[in-house]
C-alpha cells in the first residue's frame, strides 16, 4: 500500500496582533520515505514577546532533525534526542538572554510504517479519528486549579530537563489525525469538533472550518489546526513488527484440525524446540501455508519474540525484486479476517507454501542431483545471496536443508530467523548462529591464519563459504569438504579438501576447480562477491579458473619451521647421546 497523506493547516492570530503558533509538516522523500513523516504543533509563551521565536526554532527543529538521525534509532528515541538537545539550548537562552527566548509548548507525532509516535509537552492536543470516534491522545500539563488553567506545568525551555510523554498505536487507512492549539479546544467543546471532522471535505478545508468555529465561539487566543488524513500506510516497519510481537500471545501447541484465524492445521511440520511450523490449509481456496511460531515454553522469552518479529521485517523487505521468488513469500493473508496481519489473534508468521524438498531431504534421501541440476540450484541460490547481500543483509545460515528445489523449478532460501540486517537485536546479533559445517574458518575464536583475524563476525563471504560446502557436497553425493565438523574443532582446517570429483568421477575439472575455490581455507583465495561466483558458473568450461598451485608449507602451516626445526634439534640430541653411551672413545 503506498503512502499517502491529505494535509491541511491553518493558523490566524485571532484577536491578537502577534501569532505565537507554529506548525509544519515534512514528508521523508527518496532514501527517508520509509522513515514516514512527522507532524508538529507548538504555542509560543513569552512576557517578552519571543514566543513565536520558540515556538518555531523548536518545530523546525524537531521535524528537520529527525530526518537526520541514524534509522537504526527507535523512533521515540530519535525523538527525545532531538528534544532533550532543543531543550536544554533553550533553556540556556532563557538564563542568559534578556529579554527571554521564550517557552513553548509542542504536540509531534511521526507517521511511520502502520504505527504513529506521539510526542507530547504542554497544553496542544493531538486528537485521532477512527470509524467515527474521536479520541484524545494527549494529556494538558497545566495547574489542576480552575483559575489556573492556562498556567502551564510542563513547556520546552522552562527546566534544564524536560518530561516528555510518548506514546505509539496502530497507524489504519483512513484515520484522521488532528493537532490543535488550546486557543482552539479551549473555545471549541470536543463534541462540535468531532461532527465538523465527521464531514466529508479536504484536510485543508477541515483545518479552515476549525479555526473559524474556535473564533465563532469567542476565542482570544491564537488559533491554529493541523489535520493529516492517512489515505495509505507503508509496509511494517521492524518497530511494528516489535510491538505485535509484544502484544499478540502465543499460540498453544496444535493438532491436525485445530483452526487457527480461519485456516486449519494439517500436519506439523518441524519442531525445534524454539519454533514450531505447521502446515495449513485455507479451507475455502484449498491453498497451504506454513505457519512459524514459538514454542509456547518460550511464550515469555522476549530476545525470541524480537527475533521472529525481526525475520518477519526482514521478509517483507526482501519481497520486491526479481530474485525475491527464489525467497519464502511471507504473507499477510487474512488480514480482514484475522491472520497474519495486523488483525493477527496470535504472534505467529505466515509462509506460502510450495511442493518439492529442501536439498537436505535429498541427500539424506539419496536423490542425488545431477551436475548439471547442481550447477542450475547453486547459480539460482548465488543470485539471490547476491541480491540480499546489496540490500544490506546476511542469511547466516545458508546449508542444503535452508534452499527448497520446488517442484516448479526454482530454488528458494528458507529461513531467515538468524540474518543480520544491521537492524537486529543484540541477542541475535552475537548469537553464534549458523551450522558449524557451513561455517568459515575464520569465524572461530582461536582460528588465525595467514592474517585472517579469528572470530569475525559473519558477513557476505561466511555466505559465500557454506555455498561453496553446499556445492561441494551436492557434487560429491552428501561429503563435507572438511567432514563434519564441531564447535571449536579447529584441526579440521589444517588439511585442504580432496577434489569434489575423487568421490564422484562425473564432476568436470573446471567444476572441482570451482568448488575447491569456494571453500579454500584462506579467505582471500575465496571468491569476493556472489556475483564472481555466478560469472564462474556461467563460463563453465569455456573460461574454466586456473588450477590452483600446491601451497607452500609455510602457508599451510605457520608453526612449520618451527616443527622442523625442533625434530631436527630432536634427532641430533639422539645422535649425540648415542655417541656418548655406545662409541668408543
Amino acid at each position: 500500500m503506498s503512502f499517502e497523506l491529505d494535509i491541511g493547516h491553518t493558523s490566524q492570530a485571532g484577536r491578537n496582533e502577534v501569532n505565537e503558533d507554529f506548525a509544519a509538516l515534512v514528508q521523508g522523500q527518496g532514501r527517508d520515505r520509509e522513515r514516514g513523516a512527522i507532524a508538529a504543533i507548538a504555542d509560543g509563551v513569552s512576557t517578552g514577546g519571543n514566543g513565536r521565536e520558540a515556538a518555531q526554532t523548536t518545530v523546525n527543529t524537531l521535524v528537520n532533525d529527525y530526518f537526520a538521525t541514524p534509522d537504526t534509532w527507535d523512533t521515540t528515541v530519535a525523538l527525545d534526542r532531538i528534544l532533550s538537545a532543543h531543550n536544554g539550548w533553550l533553556a540556556s537562552m532563557n538564563r542568559r538572554r534578556q529579554p527571554a527566548v521564550g517557552l513553548t509548548t509542542l504536540t509531534a507525532v511521526v507517521l511511520r510504517g502502520q504505527s504513529y509516535t506521539l510526542a507530547h509537552v504542554g497544553d496542544t492536543r493531538a486528537y485521532l479519528l477512527r470509524g467515527g470516534r474521536l479520541q484524545l491522545l494527549t494529556t494538558d500539563h497545566v495547574m489542576a486549579q480552575r483559575d489556573f488553567a492556562h498556567q502551564l506545568t510542563r513547556a520546552m525551555g522552562l527546566d534544564d530537563h524536560v518530561v516528555v510523554d510518548y506514546s505509539q498505536g496502530e497507524l489504519h487507512s483512513g484515520d484522521l489525525l488532528v493537532l490543535i492549539s488550546d486557543g482552539v479546544h479551549g473555545s471549541l467543546p470536543e463534541r462540535e469538533l468531532r461532527q465538523l471532522l465527521g464531514v466529508d471535505a479536504s484536510a485543508q478545508a477541515l483545518s479552515d472550518e476549525i479555526t473559524r468555529a474556535a473564533l465563532r465561539r469567542g476565542s482570544t487566543d491564537n488559533v491554529t489546526a493541523l489535520v493529516v488524513r492517512v489515505q495509505g500506510a507503508l509496509e511494517a516497519t521492524l518497530q511494528d513488527e516489535s510491538r505485535r510481537a509484544l502484544q499478540l500471545p502465543v499460540l498453544p501447541l496444535l493438532k491436525v484440525g485445530d483452526p487457527v484465524d480461519g485456516l486449519v492445521v494439517t500436519a506439523l511440520v518441524a519442531d525445534s524446540g524454539v519454533h514450531r511450523i505447521y502446515q495449513v490449509r485455507d479451507p475455502a481456496t484449498q491453498r497451504l501455508y506454513a505457519l512459524k511460531t514459538l514454542v509456547p515454553a518460550r511464550a515469555h522469552d522476549a530476545q525470541e519474540r524480537a527475533t521472529l518479529a525481526h525475520e518477519a521485517w526482514v521478509a517483507r523487505r526482501m519481497q520486491s525484486g526479481h530474485a525475491a521468488v527464489h525467497l519464502a513469500r511471507l504473507n499477510t493473508w487474512p488480514a480482514e479476517q484475522g491472520g497474519a496481519g495486523p488483525g493477527a489473534s496470535a504472534f505467529y508468521l505466515l509462509y506460502d507454501w510450495h511442493a518439492g524438498q529442501t536439498l537436505g531431504q535429498r541427500l539424506r534421501a539419496r536423490q542425488h542431483l545431477g551436475v548439471p541440476q547442481v550447477v542450475s540450484v547453486v547459480m539460482q541460490a548465488a543470485q539471490v545471496l547476491g541480491w540480499l547481500h546489496r540490500q544490506g543483509v546476511v542469511h547466516r545460515d545458508i546449508k542444503p536443508d535452508n534452499l527448497h528445489l520446488g517442484d516448479d523449478g526454482v530454488l528458494r532460501v528458507l529461513d531467515l530467523g538468524v540474518a543480520l540486517s544491521g537492524r537486529e537485536p543484540e541477542a541475535t546479533r552475537r548469537l553464534h548462529a549458523g551450522t558449524p559445517s557451513y561455517m568459515n574458518p575464520e569465524q572461530w575464536p582461536g582460528y588465525e591464519k595467514n592474517g585472517d583475524p579469528a572470530g569475525q563476525l559473519p558477513d557476505a563471504g561466511s555466505d559465500l563459504f557454506a555455498l561453496g560446502v553446499t556445492l561441494y557436497q551436492l557434487l560429491s553425493h552428501g561429503r563435507l569438504p572438511y567432514g563434519e565438523v564441531v564447535q571449536y574443532q579447529l584441526g579440521r582446517y589444517h588439511r585442504d579438501p580432496v577434489a569434489p570429483s575423487r568421490h564422484h568421477p562425473s564432476v568436470p575439472i573446471w567444476l572441482d576447480q570451482i568448488a575447491l575455490k569456494a571453500v579454500a581455507r584462506q579467505r582471500t583465495q575465496r571468491f569476493e562477491t556472489a556475483e564472481e561466483l555466478l560469472l564462474a558458473l556461467e563460463r563453465g568450461a569455456s573460461r574454466p579458473l586456473s588450477a590452483p598451485g600446491p601451497q607452500p608449507l609455510m602457508q599451510r602451516d605457520a608453526t612449520a619451521l618451527w616443527k622442523i626445526a625442533l625434530a631436527v634439534s630432536v634427532l641430533v640430541n639422539l645422535l649425540l647421546v648415542y655417541w656418548l653411551l655406545f662409541l668408543p672413545r
